[in-house]
């Protein structure tokens, strides 16, 4: 590998450092579970993103880049899928909750 490619793998590799630990402070410190969801799902996308273009200059054949590409589409996918769906559950279990009890105390249901 040439020194260029090596120089250049190291801010992308810190730089997704930096976007998962950012990710993770957002979602220790916002207050409700939108913004948490959105520190989470957006943060750690550009972070799998940076780390694995990091990654793909450090490789010396094809088939590890194509495998590390695949591996962040499919998490790009799952992770906005699974965004939504916890997102829908907890507009639904505020909606539910009522007046008279606030949101998050009624018991889980499975979902259907």
């Amino acid at each position: 590998m040439s020194d260029w490619l090596h120089a250049l793998s190291w801010p992308l590799l810190l730089g997704g450092a930096f976007f998962f630990v950012a990710g993770t402070v957002g979602l220790l410190r916002f207050p409700d579970v939108y913004a948490r969801l959105h520190a989470v799902t957006k943060a750690d996308t550009l972070g799998l993103g940076l780390v694995v273009l990091g990654l793909c200059l450090r490789a010396d054949a094809w088939q590890p880049v194509l495998m590390m590409l695949l591996i962040w589409v499919l998490v790009m996918a799952s992770g906005a899928t699974a965004c939504q769906l916890l997102a829908r559950y907890a507009r639904e279990d505020e909606q539910e909750a009522g007046a008279d009890q606030p949101p998050g105390t009624r018991e889980r249901r499975p979902p259907v």
